[in-house]
């Protein structure tokens, strides 16, 4: 009698050391070899239909329907700030969940950098997973503009800058503006002193074709419709060589121009400053399948996009070369921290 309750209390305890073992490898998710193991989330912190907005979607529409992850993936749009409310959240109080995403751009490091920015926070309160998109910045006028090349529009600047208006859909230190100001910098022109106005939402390039600029900096995709319906014409893109878009293959660099500088709209996705290094290495390795697949590619041509990637180191160094660009055209505008 004594040995068989013996044995059965032996055998109980096994059971019990086993099940605890196996509840803890899987409680939360970021056991090894367990993540992921629940929904994810994939932030877009801006309203429906944005640029951060439409990325986020197709990069979960594609992670889902190619199979390469199969918990289920979902978006929320937490708008405010241009991105800096939700930004906080992230850093803060999101640090170290796994699973909740974040797309971003030139942003991170514009309002990080500007005195007016108002965000504390940066790409290095996150985890930079990786770069998937880009675009690059355009010089644009209108079609019958008396500025034939780039170098007429510096000219009449440098003469009198106030008699210039130049234009984008960014406030003043935002992308638009940085790219709209390039140019004029490197040109030897104190950016301080070119006129610059606002027009949100896309309008700058309705304000151009209105009479109400004679120059818009603006990106290459949403550009590119006005020159193929032939009511703009390009002076020079931010990139490092010429664009194969239709309408735009001759268009000249800033390089080429002379200007030793460019710009890249980048589009990336992160992780939470604390991101497990399984939950990092997971990631990294479904984004770079995602990347390779016909679906992914096919979506980037229907939204205008162009092919770019960058995961992981590569990805952080590529961030900080930015940061470096960014914040010299901020201290030439006096808009710096």
């Amino acid at each position: 009698m004594k040995k068989w309750v013996t044995f059965l209390i032996i055998s109980i305890v096994a059971v019990l050391l086993t099940a605890c073992g196996e509840s803890e490898g899987s409680s939360s998710g970021s056991g090894k070899g367990n993540y992921p193991n629940s929904t994810i989330t994939i932030v877009a912190p801006t309203s429906a239909g944005g640029g951060w907005d439409l990325t986020a979607r197709a990069i979960a529409k594609n992670l889902s329907e190619t199979k390469l992850v199969e918990k289920p993936i979902v978006v929320e749009n937490k708008p405010g700030g241009g991105g800096v409310t939700f930004m906080a959240t992230f850093a803060t109080k999101e640090a170290n969940n796994d699973y909740m995403l974040m797309v971003k751009s030139p942003p991170i490091i514009i309002n990080n950098l500007k005195s007016e920015g108002n965000s504390q926070f940066g790409f290095r309160d996150t985890t930079p997973l990786a770069q998937l998109t880009k675009d690059y910045g355009a010089i644009a006028v209108k079609a019958d503009s008396k500025y034939q090349t780039l170098f007429d529009l510096l000219e009449d600047i440098k003469r009198d800058p106030k008699s210039v208006t130049l234009a984008g859909a960014s406030s003043p230190g935002s992308m638009d503006h940085l790219i709209t100001i390039l140019p004029v910098y490197k040109y030897g022109i104190d950016p301080k002193s070119v006129k610059y106005v606002s027009f949100d939402g896309g309008g700058e390039s309705v304000a151009l074709l209105g009479g109400n600029a004679d120059a818009i900096g603006t990106d290459v995709s949403t550009i590119s419709q006005y020159v193929k319906s032939r009511q703009v014409r390009v002076l020079a893109v931010t990139a490092p060589e010429r664009v194969s878009i239709e309408g735009l293959e001759d268009v000249p660099t800033l390089k080429e121009l002379g200007l030793d500088t460019e710009f890249t709209i980048w589009r990336g996705i992160f992780g939470p400053k604390e991101m497990s290094q399984e939950a990092k290495e997971y990631w990294i390795e479904k984004l770079t399948a995602l990347n390779e697949t016909e679906e992914w590619k096919e979506d980037l041509a229907r939204n205008g996009w162009q092919q770019e990637f960058k995961s992981g180191e590569e990805f952080e160094k590529f961030l900080e070369e930015q940061e470096v660009v960014i914040s010299d055209l901020l201290k030439a505008l006096g808009m710096h921290k």
